[in-house]
């Protein structure tokens, strides 16, 4: 493989070279069926043009998953993973989820209530005495309706050590801390990063494991995901094939996200995955392998404030305001943006992941659904 030009042959009219991979099906007992290729010809062609499109016009360079009644119908790559080595993203690329990660902390709790280790009433007091903020139940940090003050301030202005805060650590300085909540518990929405980050710390306190492990053996190994994983930048081991993000420096040059402050906390982000391993995570969910129906319709719910208004959130998932049988998240964190977006009415499933700090993925979302909608009839 070439290597990257010496920056002083470099010019800002080079354009990105666009790599649209062949997808090659990973071995796995867990069967992803895929739909005819003569059947998926037209809309194929109208995504690859799409891919193509936006890589050279907005800088994507990540990949793209549909799937429908459970089968895929559309599962390709365009564009970099490392940008020194023009290495093309491909299917063993693994993104980091940034608040797509959120869902898996959900299903983390679910899993504890449904072995009766939990209730969603409970308070946080019960498992962390001196939380100083009191009186938030479990289903408040789900349902983001705890009033918590952003942790990313504490750790900015309050953190005064050179290695990043785990969860444990975050727990403790929150102890001590001088930020204040913003509202009295179920009053208000407002989505909070605190909130997964101490729903994580839960997962830790009462299954005796690291969020990692935890979710690793009740999550994705049951579900085969085989390519995912939480880590946190305090992690020492270094994962093959997961990607930096990055950022573009005058319009046409890629430079790696430093880690921040913040990169150790977990639960609110830092699971790592891909585009099939996601599929298997929904399909998994939506059958009953993982959690009962109730427990998913729970999640698949919105929430309410005390005074009864209804919230666009569930467990962990955004509920569309004007359609709740669109269930998503979009997540976006040292230049990764990720979405995935189940429309159920359709049973149509997208995966959407990018590592290059791309910023339309709402309107790239609507686009494939009007090309799947309008080219694709099973």
């Amino acid at each position: 493989m070439l290597g990257a030009k010496p920056e002083s042959a470099k010019k800002e009219t080079i354009e990105p070279v666009v790599v649209l991979a062949t997808p090659i099906e990973k071995e796995s007992s867990l069967l992803i069926e895929h739909y005819p290729q003569v059947a998926t010809k037209k809309v194929s062609h109208k995504l690859d043009s799409l891919l193509q499109r936006i890589n050279k016009r907005q800088d994507f360079n990540g990949s793209l998953l549909v799937a429908k009644h459970g089968k895929i119908l559309y599962d390709n790559y365009v564009g970099y993973a490392d940008f020194n080595k023009k290495a093309p993203v491909n299917e063993a690329s693994i993104f980091q989820l940034a608040s797509v990660s959120k869902q898996f902390t959900a299903a983390a709790i679910m899993l504890l209530f449904e072995r009766n280790q939990i209730q969603l009433t409970d308070t946080v007091n019960k498992y962390f005495p001196h939380f100083p903020y009191e009186n938030i139940t479990i289903k408040n940090l789900l349902n983001h309706t705890s009033g918590l003050p952003r942790y990313f301030w504490v750790a900015e202005h309050e953190w005064n050590h050179k290695k990043a805060p785990t969860n444990s650590e975050m727990m403790e300085l929150l102890e001590s801390s001088k930020a204040q909540r913003y509202f009295k518990p179920g009053r208000n929405f407002d989505y909070s990063n605190t909130g997964y980050f101490v729903l994580a710390s839960i997962v830790e306190k009462v299954s005796g494991k690291s969020f990692s492990a935890f979710v690793k053996k009740n999550i994705f190994e049951p579900l085969e995901m085989n390519d995912s994983f939480v880590l946190s930048s305090e992690n020492d081991a270094t994962i093959e094939n997961h990607l930096d993000g990055y950022r573009v420096y005058r319009g046409y040059k890629h430079l790696k996200i430093n880690t921040t402050v913040n990169d150790a906390i977990v639960g609110d982000k830092n699971v790592y995955s891909s585009s099939i391993d996601l599929l298997k995570w929904t399909l998994g969910l939506n059958s009953g392998k993982l959690l009962s129906k109730e427990s998913v319709n729970l999640m698949y719910s919105k929430g309410e404030t005390i005074s009864g208004k209804k919230i666009p959130y569930g467990f962990g998932l955004r509920i569309n305001t004007e359609d709740p049988n669109i269930i998503y998240h979009y997540g976006k964190w040292n230049g990764f943006s990720t979405g995935l977006t189940q429309y159920q009415k359709d049973d149509l499933v997208v995966i959407i992941l990018e590592h290059t700090s791309y910023r339309a993925m709402s309107s790239l979302n609507k686009k494939v659904k009007t090309i799947i909608s309008e080219n694709f009839h099973s």
